[in-house]
């Protein structure tokens, strides 16, 4: 039987993708989470820094963790179905999901194991994903390495073009994985706002781990009330989405002045199927919540955003739409900062952010939905960007 050639189109894939998702995580989330039950597989509260939260978030104890396995499991088996097995870009997200959410993993066992643990060191996790950041570093900037991994019709290198409008032309440049990878883009403005080569790719690496581990730790830090990192991450993987799957069009690249970054299509699907899974995992993260996403969701879901703003060369759209995330990771830093340098004077009542909101008497569902509110004002502001340059 012939497939109908609608379901090759990546707008057809990105709405399957998320449909997939979506109902798995709905429809297997009660044997899931009465499976988790079975393991007593539930979180500790650890709130030495901030001992009001323990009676704050008493009722969160024991709720079970590593719901990330669920979110994970269905962003995979989407990517079975309705992405290019072919596609660098699929490789390059499956990898991550996959090295991201061993880690959170890991973490979340070594926390549950031994109730007084606090999981993997931040030292060990940030060397695991160091190493991550830096072979896909590798591989988007040194020819080289492109090339041993690429291989004829199967493992083709993306490719990217960039509208030049002149007195006397009108076209689409072709670029090289390493002309692509080195531009780096303001939002509301055309042009490139610098283009690194050579020795100035070290810059660039430093961009790439900056934006992967920020992001994968910003989710990390941003998952702290029920529903709050899951519905951010609905928004954001939305947005990022949307631009991958503009930028896969030659001709709505060219009328946007946006860069066309062939088969990025693959990336949209990908961020679809994320905020398909994490809006199905609201069903049960909502307050009150009966599941929690743990390390091994927050870790990997936010590395996925990270990627793809890479690979899409959105690294300031995405701390733009990702505000929360920044503003959480921010607080953390200034809080632990302010701590060491000015004598144990704090900044926040208590950090991340959403805590010091709860300090202050703001119940927990209008922290939560005060944020979301916030996060949308910010996706806005990035969707403007399409038009607006």
């Amino acid at each position: 039987m012939k497939i109908p050639a609608a379901f090759f189109y990546a707008s057809t894939r990105m709405l399957l993708a998320a449909l997939t998702t979506l109902l798995f995580t709905i429809f297997l989330g009660p044997r899931f989470i009465k499976k988790l039950y079975e393991l007593k597989m539930g979180q500790s509260i650890r709130v030495e820094d901030c001992p009001v939260l323990a009676q704050m978030h008493e009722k969160k104890k024991n709720t079970p963790t590593m719901g990330g396995i669920l979110l994970l499991s269905s962003m995979l088996l989407s990517l079975l179905l309705w992405m290019d097995l072919s596609s660098p870009f699929t490789i390059i997200l499956g990898i991550t999901t996959i090295w991201l959410g061993f880690i959170g993993a890991a973490d979340d066992y070594l926390k549950l194991k031994h109730k007084n643990s606090r999981g993997l060191s931040a030292r060990r996790k940030m060397v695991f994903q160091t190493l991550f950041a830096g072979l896909l570093s590798v591989y988007l900037y040194c020819p080289a390495v492109t090339k041993i991994f690429s291989f004829d019709d199967v493992f083709v290198p993306p490719i990217a073009k960039e509208h030049i409008v002149g007195s006397k032309e009108d076209v689409m440049k072709e670029l090289t994985l390493q002309e692509y990878a080195g531009r780096y883009y303001l939002p509301f403005i055309k042009d490139p706002i610098f283009i690194l080569g050579g020795a100035g790719l070290i810059l660039a690496f430093l961009i790439t781990w900056f934006t992967v581990i920020g992001a994968s730790n910003g989710v990390n830090l941003t998952d702290g009330l029920d529903g709050l990192a899951a519905g951010c991450l609905v928004m954001v993987s939305f947005v990022l989405g949307l631009f991958a799957f503009l930028s896969n069009h030659v001709e709505m690249a060219r009328y946007l002045n946006i860069l066309y970054i062939d088969g990025s299509g693959e990336i949209a699907v990908y961020l679809f199927a994320l905020a398909g899974a994490c809006l199905g995992f609201l069903w049960y993260n909502g307050y009150p919540a009966q599941v929690i996403m743990g390390d091994t969701g927050s870790l990997a879901l936010g590395g996925v955003l990270g990627v793809a703003a890479v690979l899409l060369r959105k690294e300031v759209l995405f701390a733009l739409i990702g505000g929360i995330f920044v503003a959480e990771t921010v607080s953390v830093i200034l809080q632990v900062g302010s701590y060491k340098l000015r004598n144990r004077k704090r900044i926040f009542l208590c950090s991340p952010l959403h805590h010091h909101f709860e300090y202050k008497g703001w119940p927990e569902t209008k922290v939560v939905i005060r944020f979301w509110i916030v996060g949308i004002l910010l996706a806005l502001i990035g969707l403007c960007s399409i038009k607006f340059q």
